[in-house]
């Protein structure tokens, strides 16, 4: 295939998918057959966005809500800026971690520099894990907070016009 032709087709994958792929034991499949080819296709070139960076990620995204989650807060952390890339992917890597990224400091207001959105079945939960997170941490937690959500807000991505 000609590289237009893998443009034109890679344009069409991020259309068919943008909104997610189905809800199917074989969602490469049924994309592939809303496209017209193989599924070997559609996960070579879905992998070869990933690879070059078309694309960020393929990943579920649960509805902690619905699945009992209604307690989640935004742990927010002052850790050294020399090590925050270690501590950040050690928080980010804990089951009850969804995300976990580095945020500029606003002092002297603002001495947080790491977030992390902890999810639990209740506040109480939530603390324990923070609480949990602060002793991963140690001496590094130079202070923290957690911020509860107040409201549900829809999040979505950049959606492509057809």
């Amino acid at each position: 295939m000609t590289n237009k032709i893998f443009a034109d087709l890679d344009h069409q994958i991020v259309l068919a998918t943008q909104a997610g792929l189905p809800l199917d034991p074989q969602p490469y499949h049924r994309v592939a057959e809303q496209l017209g080819v193989e599924a070997s296709l559609i996960q070579s070139r879905m992998q070869q966005m990933l690879d070059d960076g078309r694309i960020r990620r393929l990943a579920a995204v649960p509805n902690h809500y619905k699945l009992g989650y209604v307690a989640n807060g935004m742990s927010v952390w002052n850790v050294p800026n020399e090590t925050i890339d270690e501590l950040g992917e050690k928080l980010g890597a804990l089951d009850y971690v969804s995300h976990c990224y580095r945020r500029p400091r606003y002092l002297p207001e603002w001495p947080y520099n790491l977030f992390a959105m902890v999810h639990g079945m209740d506040r109480d939960e939530v603390r324990e894990k923070v609480s949990q997170i602060a002793t991963l941490l140690g001496d590094s937690d130079q202070g923290h907070e957690i911020l509860f959500s107040t409201k549900i807000l829809k999040k979505t991505g950049m959606r492509f016009k057809r």
